[in-house]
Formats: structure tokens, sequence, C-alpha cells
């Protein structure tokens, strides 16, 4: 049997939803007149188009094969993870979304080394293009990642090559986020956050099923070789875990493509509205995909890549239907745009607006902008094609290292109105130090690295922060504030 006539529905559904990436793409070339329609879509979205963004550019391949097949080897206190994050999605709309939404309009800033030059002293262009190396190498790595992931499914379904399915996966991607921008992703993102919903309520339930539903639990813990699993230090010791569970949700507070849905939002009734859409998406997605790696002990043995775990289950017909599989894989492939169109976007404008545009403007910066995204996600591409790491281990080290560099800059900046750029500075530069220090050096089976590098990185923030007298400047909202310009 033909692999068309085998899985009809998932070519037409595949024609279907790219079909209809290529009208979004159509209507956001339309809308996208100026640099704040591409970057941000004008600053007009509503709370529900965003909320949705928001947990569909997190919940990527990092979510549905990453996250989901290690609970394989971590057990119950794996779900701390899907826990932190549920729990820093609403933080980060309570505590970061309403004062970045109006400063950043306050300010006209479009990416967040420009916004962190506005905030922190206008002219310095050291601290926006240090911003800006560290966004393109994180951008680089989770798009890395991600490519990863949609190459190991795409290889399992469509049994076709691992180089292939990741060039299919770039070629798609990359075509509709540099036609339609912001305005694109989102209204994509509207549409994918629904599939990947939908598809991670349906992976847990026949996987729940295929093991044994209701018994499936109390198999687990009788088992010798699994009985481990509901322990706290189940595969990791549990200090570790958390720091692999802070890292990995603490992004949500600082990561660009997060925080720069946040630019978009019309108004604050838009941000109240918002929170609930992103929260509850996000929890259903983690709080389903999370226990699936544990559940699949009872249907996998001998799993060396925990990252082959859900691509393996899905062709499995004796848990999965061929229809079902099917919209899987689309839900799957929704899961993995959803998060690359995100990146891409935040890199390629970085790049133009925080790097080309500080050395020389160019006459045609959406030409430019458009021209990073392809280039970006070609190196990401190719560098997948030999990935350095799992999709986990990627992703982690990924919001790590944005959790280090911009938590202090972003959440203090935005709620304590001493700060200076040399401060910012000088916490992004000892916070890399120590994480990568303590990665290569430090006891990481007793302390993850994350927790060492961001108390130095917001000690050091603080210290720059008191160290100087303020000055006086405008701040949104308010007649004036202080604001040191240096430390």
């Amino acid at each position: 049997m033909s692999w068309m006539s085998e899985h009809w529905l998932a070519a037409v559904l595949l024609v279907a939803y790219t079909g209809v990436l290529f009208h979004h793409a159509h209507i956001g070339r339309r809308a996208s007149h100026t640099l704040t329609d591409y970057y941000v879509g004008g600053r007009r979205l509503g709370g529900v188009a965003v909320g949705m963004s928001f947990f569909a550019t997190f919940a990527s391949t990092n979510s549905y094969i990453g996250h989901a097949g290690k609970g394989y080897d971590y057990g119950a206190p794996w779900m701390l993870m899907a826990v932190f994050i549920v729990l820093f999605t609403y933080l980060s709309w309570v505590m970061v979304a309403p004062r970045l939404r109006r400063f950043t309009a306050h300010w006209d800033a479009l990416t967040l080394p420009d916004y962190l030059e506005s905030r922190f002293g206008a002219g310095n262009r050291r601290l926006r293009t240090l911003a800006a190396l560290v966004i393109l190498f994180s951008s680089l790595l989770y798009l890395v990642a991600i490519f990863k992931g949609a190459g190991n499914l795409f290889e399992q379904f469509l049994r076709i090559d691992y180089g292939a399915a990741v060039w299919l996966t770039l070629l798609i991607v990359m075509l509709y986020t540099s036609i339609g921008g912001f305005v694109s992703v989102v209204r994509t993102d509207v549409l994918q956050g629904g599939l990947m919903v939908l598809g991670s309520v349906t992976i847990f339930g026949f996987v729940f099923t295929a093991a044994g539903g209701g018994e499936a639990l109390p198999a687990l813990m009788r088992a010798p070789d699994t009985q481990h699993l509901f322990t706290l230090d189940a595969g990791i010791p549990l200090i570790v875990l958390l720091g692999i569970a802070l890292s990995g949700s603490l992004k949500l507070l600082v990561d660009p493509r997060q925080v720069s849905r946040f630019y978009a939002l019309k108004d604050e009734r838009s941000v109240r509205t918002g929170i609930w859409v992103a929260v509850v998406g996000i929890a259903l997605i983690q709080l389903c995909l999370f226990p699936v790696g544990m559940f699949a002990r009872l249907l996998l043995d001998g799993v060396a890549d925990t990252d082959m775990i859900i691509p393996t289950l899905v062709n499995d017909s004796s848990i999965f239907p061929v229809w079902v599989a099917d919209f899987l894989i689309i839900a799957m492939l929704a899961a993995a745009m959803s998060s690359m169109d995100s990146v891409l976007l935040v890199a390629a404008t970085v790049f133009y607006k925080d790097v080309v545009e500080t050395l020389h403007p160019a006459a045609h910066p959406l030409g430019w902008t458009r021209a990073g995204v392809v280039g970006i996600s070609a190196l990401a591409a190719v560098v997948a094609l030999e990935p350095p790491g799992g999709i986990v281990e990627i992703t982690i080290f990924s919001g790590s290292l944005y959790a280090v560099c911009f938590l202090p800059a972003i959440l203090l900046g935005l709620h304590w109105r001493r700060g200076t750029a040399t401060g910012v500075m000088a916490s992004m530069a000892t916070g890399m130090v120590v994480l990568v220090a303590w990665m290569l050096f430090g006891p990481r089976g007793m302390v993850h690295e994350v927790f060492p590098a961001l108390a130095v990185s917001i000690v050091v923030y603080v210290a720059c922060a008191l160290a100087r007298d303020p000055v006086i400047r405008q701040w949104p909202g308010t007649r004036a504030t202080e604001n040191p310009d240096g430390c």
C-alpha cells in the first residue's frame, strides 16, 4: 500500500493547512505598510488572538516531542515542569504584560533591545548590541531544537530522510513568515493554537487508553522497573529537576518571542482577556502532554532517544488509528510552525533593527528584515542536520540564557525606577559567565546552573542601580521618575 493511499487524509489536511498559512501571509503582507505593522501588528490586536498566540508560540515540538518524551526518564516529578509553565504564564501576563505594553508604546520600541536602550539610556548602542547578540544566538539554538523535532516527526511519519524533512519544514515556515510578518504569525497562531489543544488532548486520551486506562498508574507503581518513577528523585535529583523547571519556565517572563506579543496589545482590557486565554490554553497542552512519556513505559521498551517516543507512538496503528495519526501529524506540525515563525520573526527584526540599522539604516528595511528571516532559518536548518543535543537540553539552555540576561532588566526595570545601562550589561555578562562556568565545572548534579547564574545577575544589577545617584527622566504613565544613566 502506498503512503498516499494510506495517509490521504494527512495529505489533504497538509495541503489545506499550508493554503491557510499562505492566505494569512497574504493578509499580513497587505496589512504591513510600516515597520510597526510588520514587527508588532500596528499595536492594535485583541486579547483573544494574542493570548492564543502566546501559548501557541511557547508550546512547540519541545512540548509535543521533547517534554512529553522526558516523562519516560523522569517519571511523575516531571509534572513539576508543567506546573511551573502554567504558573509563569500567569505571572508573565500579570507582572510583565501591562507595563511592557505601555512602556514600549510610549517609547515606540519595536524590539527588546530597542526597549532596553529606551529604558536604560537613550543612545547606548553597546547595551543594544549585546542584547541583540544574545537574542540572535538563543534564537538560533531554539530553531535548531524545533527543526530537530519536526525532522524526527516527518522522518517517522512520511518515511523520508531526516535531512529532507528538515528542509521541507524550512521551506514552509520561511516563506509565510517572511511574507506576512507579525499579523500573519498571530493569525496562524490562532489556528495552530486550536489544533494544538485538540491534538494534546487526543494524544493523552489514546496513549492513556492503550496503556491500560485507569489501571495504568497502579501498574507502573507496582512494576519493579518503574516503581522509582514515583519517587522525588526518580530519574534525576529533585534540586536539579527544579532548576530545569525554573529555567524552562522563567523564559515566559523574558523570552523575546513571548513578550513581543505584549507590544501588540491594543489596550488594558486586551491584557485582562489575554491572561485567561493564555493560561487555560497552556494548561490544557502541558498537563496532557507531560505524563505521556511515563505511560509510554507500558508501551515501549528500551528507549534510547526520548525525542523519538511520540513519533514512534503516533506511527503505531495499534495505538492511533490512521485517521487520528494523520490529524496529529498536522497538529504537531502546527506546534513546530507556531514557535518557529515567532522565533524567526524576532530574530530577523532584531537583526535589522538592532544590528543593521544601528550601523547604517537601509533604504528598504522590510526587505532587509525578510532577508533576515530567510538567512537565519537556513542557518538553523544547516545546524539541525547535526544537532548539538536533544530538544529539551537545547531549549533549556536557551531559556537559561534568556533568564540570566534579561530577567533583572525586564522584571526589575518595569517595577523599580532605578536601573542603569552599565548595570544591565554587567548583569548580562556576569550571568552568562557563571552559567557557562557552572555547566563546565560546577556541581550540576547538586545545583542546576540557572540558580547561581541568576542570583549573580540580579545582585550585579541591583548593586549597579544603587551605586549611582539617579537622574530625573520621563516615565510612562507618570510625570517623572528616577533613572540612573550609568553605574
